[in-house]
């Protein structure tokens, strides 16, 4: 149905062609007003009013037009009245998390998506416990942000919402209740890693206080040698005694909270495992080993996230060999097809252009590529483009802010090496240097949430009423940055 034919069009409003859509016999449409975007929905009162929504009723051309602000209940009653824009499960399709601290980004993100030939799964809400505590966003605010987005854009081929890096039982609860669908359980607390530096004794004696499900001699794997495609994984008791030392809580943790999330769930839900915030590399035998005992414990997961060998940093490039790094994920892609299918999951996955081919080619597109701050940085860098006071300030508060946010992330950037404020001339470049980028990238909460004394954000009404006015400049920038991250995986 053509924009054009809707009798919203003749309301004098304007509005999001593109999001317009008929549904049970009523018209759904998003209005540009001067406060904001609103919801507006015209139709039979009775059939209108059976959806739930709160707004303010009115009359067009014998029709009756409620006219929705965007909160939380009703992008709920949007969720339950229009199907498509309910959290679906993916199975194995190649898919893509777009992580959006702001809650602007995926109307973008739908466009990158539609313009790499709309074959990548998109979960476009998608946000950690870390990022939502950092950004004072709720896991109902995460999801509410991104179903606005989608209306906008009008998807209906299917949306997934990623719970991120989840640590705890009330972490799922509270992402269960707001209904996310893809649940990435982070078991990195009850990680070892201390096994390549510890003897065989110190070893046993650890081992000993596992629970007896998780011991050595029930993994059914001691003295077992498996030959896959190109590599051959042999578990002498010294492997496998490191392995389950290593790993061995943190799978016991995972499988308690898989259990938590099948009691609890009252629609279907996907499940990653992610070990990749950890100190060293999982080698393949420890892989092996990680989804042997999964399966044995009856946990069901769609995608894993080894710690793969070198070093996956936030908004930059990967950093090592790319020649080792294909040998290493070729054994890891393996053991994933072999012990699975499963997809294998690429964490910190922002800005990683050299290893996408790598990893599209070698999963044969059992993969899931997962971003989170990339667009946070493009926000900054449409600031930059446009704004320079507004940047500056920006990066001299970042700078003042990073050995304290640095802390709970795997970063290298050092201050000294990234330019003095009074020293950059052209500031959309610095935001591609490597240690500003990182600098940038880690302070994000800290930039959305200071307050000055009178109780006033110092920048997050700025920051976003500026993108809000650019918006254009946003949109260009951000979408053609997510075609260049999805491009390696649409085939």
């Amino acid at each position: 149905m053509e924009s054009k034919t809707f009798k919203l069009k003749s309301s004098r409003l304007e509005f999001f062609d593109q999001s317009l859509a008929l549904y049970e016999g009523c018209e759904f449409g998003l209005a540009k007003t001067e406060p904001g975007n609103r919801l507006a929905i015209l139709g039979n009162q009775s059939e209108i009013q059976k959806f739930g929504f709160k707004g303010t009723f009115s009359e067009l051309n014998h029709n009756c037009l409620l006219f929705c602000d965007l909160h939380h209940d009703n992008a709920l009653a949007l969720r339950n009245t229009l199907p498509w824009l309910q959290p679906i499960t993916f199975g194995l399709r190649t898919s893509a998390g777009m992580g959006d601290r702001l809650g602007l980004a995926t109307p973008e993100h739908v466009r990158a998506i539609q313009k790499t030939g709309g074959v990548i799964a998109p979960i476009f809400a998608q946000q950690s416990i870390r990022e939502m505590s950092r950004t004072l966003r709720t896991p109902d605010k995460v999801l509410d942000d991104a179903t606005w987005g989608v209306f906008q854009e009008n998807w209906q081929r299917g949306v997934g919402a990623d719970a991120d890096h989840l640590k705890t039982t009330e972490d799922i609860d509270l992402c269960l209740s707001s209904g996310f669908t893809f649940f990435t359980i982070d078991p990195g607390n009850f990680v070892n890693n201390t096994t390549e530096y510890v003897q065989p004794g110190e070893l046993y004696k650890i081992v000993q206080t596992y629970p007896s499900q998780i011991q050595v001699s029930k993994t059914g794997l001691l003295n077992k040698s498996f030959k896959l495609e190109g590599i051959k994984i042999d578990f002498s008791e010294s492997v496998l005694l490191k392995a389950v030392v290593k790993y061995g809580l943190a799978i016991w943790h995972v499988k308690s909270m898989f259990e938590h999330l099948k009691t609890n769930a009252k629609s279907p839900f996907e499940l990653e495992v992610s070990v990749d915030e950890t100190d060293l590399p999982t080698s393949h035998a420890e892989h092996f080993y990680i989804a042997s005992e999964l399966k044995r414990l009856g946990v069901k997961w769609v995608s894993l996230a080894p710690r793969y060998i070198g070093r996956f940093e936030k908004g930059v490039d990967y950093i090592g060999d790319l020649a080792k790094f294909e040998v290493d994920l070729k054994g890891h892609a393996q053991i994933a097809q072999y012990l699975g299918p499963y997809k294998l999951s690429l964490h910190s996955g922002s800005d990683k252009y050299s290893i996408y081919p790598i990893m599209n080619a070698y999963t044969n597109g059992l993969v899931h590529l997962k971003t989170t701050g990339t667009s946070y940085l493009e926000a900054l860098h449409t600031i930059a483009d446009l704004d320079e006071d507004l940047i500056k300030e920006i990066y001299i508060f970042a700078r003042d802010r990073y050995e304290i946010d640095r802390k709970s992330y795997h970063v290298s950037s050092q201050l000294s090496k990234a330019p003095l404020p009074d020293d950059v001339s052209n500031w959309a470049e610095l935001i591609q240097q490597f240690d500003a980028r990182e600098i940038f990238h880690v302070t994000f909460g800290s930039v959305l949430t200071e307050k000055m004394e009178n109780g006033t954000f110092l920048f997050y009404e700025r920051f976003m009423n500026f993108l809000k006015k650019n918006a254009e400049k946003y949109t260009e920038n951000l979408e053609k940055h997510f075609v260049r991250h999805l491009q390696p995986f649409e085939k």
